[in-house]
């Protein structure tokens, strides 16, 4: 094959798997354990950046209240903070400096609007602190909010959503977002899930306490 002929080739196939990606695997990706209602609905967070360029739209149920939930994203964040409850080793290779405990840290469970969380080279301000309801952060430079909102179904239930809201400015933005996507679904979900499992624990935990 000739290399001209090589080269098209190849630009057609990486052009058909994105447009593939785009068509079937992207929607999946991005709401992954989300309802369409979930998917569409406006949360705590939404309007710190109305004009997002692209969005994400995760969530998990957790069989445990809000009260036991709220813990866990208030002290999230790098050492002296209680981690990212994902892959810490993936985490700390970027420098994160991510170590994920498994005790709520009292001396984190009352953040302020303004807070500063650094997460590598973005730091992220505390914008939405609403015990139990909703919890936000949004770049320094206003380009990413990543929100979680907590629905209380009732039965000791709560229903987490995850949303990131992201602008992209530049074309080189747009174009390395596309191979970061799965890889957020693989952090982001092993996180919900980390977050699951910390606050059915300290439900049960405390649900031993009381009797």
């Amino acid at each position: 094959m000739k290399p001209a002929t090589a080269l098209t080739v190849g630009a057609l196939a990486a052009g058909a798997a994105a447009v593939g990606y785009r068509r079937f695997l992207r929607q999946p990706i991005l709401t992954w354990g989300a309802t369409d209602d979930e998917v569409v609905a406006t949360l705590p967070g939404d309007d710190l950046l109305p004009d997002a360029d692209g969005t994400s739209t995760r969530a998990i149920t957790i069989h445990a209240r809000p009260a036991h939930v709220y813990p866990w994203l208030a002290q999230m964040g790098p050492a002296p903070r209680g981690g990212a409850y994902t892959y810490d080793w993936i985490e700390n290779l970027l420098g994160l400096h991510m170590h994920s405990t498994d005790h709520v840290l009292e001396e984190f469970q009352h953040p302020t609007i303004g807070e500063v969380i650094a997460l590598g080279p973005n730091r992220m301000r505390i914008a939405v602190a609403d015990a139990g309801h909703a919890f936000a952060t949004r770049s320094e430079d206003g380009n990413w909010v990543w929100s979680f909102t907590l629905i209380d179904l009732g039965d000791d239930t709560t229903r987490l959503i995850s949303r990131n809201r992201f602008r992209l400015p530049r074309l080189r933005d747009r174009i390395g977002m596309l191979p970061m996507e799965p890889g957020s679904l693989i952090m982001e979900r092993r996180m919900l899930r980390g977050v699951r499992e910390r606050a059915e624990t300290l439900a049960r935990r405390e649900e031993v306490i009381s009797t």
